[in-house]
């Protein structure tokens, strides 16, 4: 929470739950990434949060764009970056819109099969492309699954056939994670990123880039270790797999960048029971998972809660949204500690939304708008 997103909202006012978003912290983390890791080019993952104040600001400071559909393409066009700054970092696309991305003059895909060469190759002649490997992603408190990525040994065989096909096998990506607090966590896919270096060596292919992905954590409940602890622990990590031919790096803030700018307001519309003997409360907001707060689903994420009875004794409660979906319940299996005070009708504040909010909102689902987004 800032001033100025406590500002803003004491003097607007702004009805039903509203995410706002201070582009000053934004400002501050994206220079904060570029002094840990100077020699690594900022890709913003644009789908963490895509409002034009933050795709505009960013472009203006030189960020360029991780972008997984055309229409982010285009968003990020429209910011005010340029072609060559822009990567087509989805690993799944139809090839007519590899074809637009390319007509658009992008020229860098992510693939990890030799499918998705074959469709770059014939939509995108020439382009650059990286292939995506598996990661365990050990630690993250939001594990990325087995949808993205190959075994480093196929990603060998993906990246000669893209050659083979006229591409320019460019490097190797990897994902440790979203929400990592392991800044050791990159070591393990730098070696196996360095090993598929090596072996296309061997067969004359030189790769040059390493796309060192995401994963650097906003401040939940826990607290997170500095962003230059991170580029501390992956430069050496590139040091002790690559010696002195470290190649070119790229990494995809997302969450990193945007998670902690952000706040939610909402409100309490019911607390109740389930029976005269229940001794656990349960507090229904006026968002939740389709109004934005997907990303509570297995309680993975625990964002931090303020209300304007803290300090009164609390007790666990069961904290669930407003729609008619059984899903729609935030955190039940860890009981979330509120003020025993808390009342029907109170403002929360839900901290660090920053990320994978307003994009998660559900478009009127159960005739609840869209969350609503101010940039400050």
């Amino acid at each position: 929470m800032t001033d100025r997103i406590r500002d803003f909202l004491r003097l607007r006012r702004p009805e039903g739950p509203c995410l706002v978003i201070d582009l000053d912290v934004v400002r501050e983390n994206y220079h904060a990434f570029s002094k840990a890791l100077p020699d690594s080019r900022v890709f913003y993952a644009v789908k963490a949060n895509p409002d034009p104040a933050v795709l505009k600001l960013l472009a203006e400071l030189g960020s360029s764009f991780d972008c997984a559909s055309v229409a982010e393409i285009d968003m990020a066009l429209a910011a005010g970056a340029t072609p060559d700054r822009i990567s087509f970092g989805n690993t799944i696309k139809k090839e007519r819109d590899v074809a637009a991305a390319f007509a658009r003059g992008i020229r860098m895909f992510a693939i990890d099969c030799v499918e998705e060469a074959d469709k770059i190759a014939r939509a995108a002649p020439g382009a650059r492309v990286f292939c995506r490997i598996l990661c365990d992603c050990v630690g993250a408190e939001w594990p990325l699954s087995r949808k993205f990525g190959c075994s480093p040994e196929m990603a060998v065989d993906v990246l000669e056939h893209a050659h083979r096909a006229g591409l320019d096998a460019y490097g190797v990506s990897f994902h440790v994670g979203s929400q990592q607090p392991n800044p050791k966590a990159w070591d393990i896919a730098l070696k196996s990123a360095g090993d598929v270096f090596r072996t296309l060596s061997e067969r004359g292919i030189q790769l040059r880039m390493v796309n060192l992905g995401g994963g650097f954590p906003a401040k939940y409940l826990r607290d997170v270790p500095a962003v230059k602890t991170y580029g501390r622990a992956i430069f050496t990590a590139l040091r002790k797999h690559f010696g002195n031919r470290i190649p070119e790096t790229i990494i995809e803030p997302g969450r990193g960048m945007v998670g902690d700018a952000g706040v939610i307001k909402a409100e309490v519309v019911l607390i109740s029971k389930k029976s005269a003997e229940d001794r656990q409360r349960w507090v229904y907001l006026d968002i939740g998972k389709f109004g934005g707060l997907a990303e509570t689903m297995d309680e993975a994420i625990r964002y931090p809660i303020r209300t304007a009875h803290d300090g009164d004794r609390t007790e666990p409660c069961v904290i669930a949204g407003p729609t008619c979906d059984s899903a729609d319940v935030l955190y039940e299996k860890t009981p979330y500690e509120l003020p025993i005070s808390l009342a029907i009708g109170d403002e929360v504040l839900i901290e660090g939304t920053g990320a994978y909010t307003q994009t998660y909102s559900a478009v009127a689902f159960n005739g609840f708008e869209p969350l609503r987004a101010y940039a400050i």
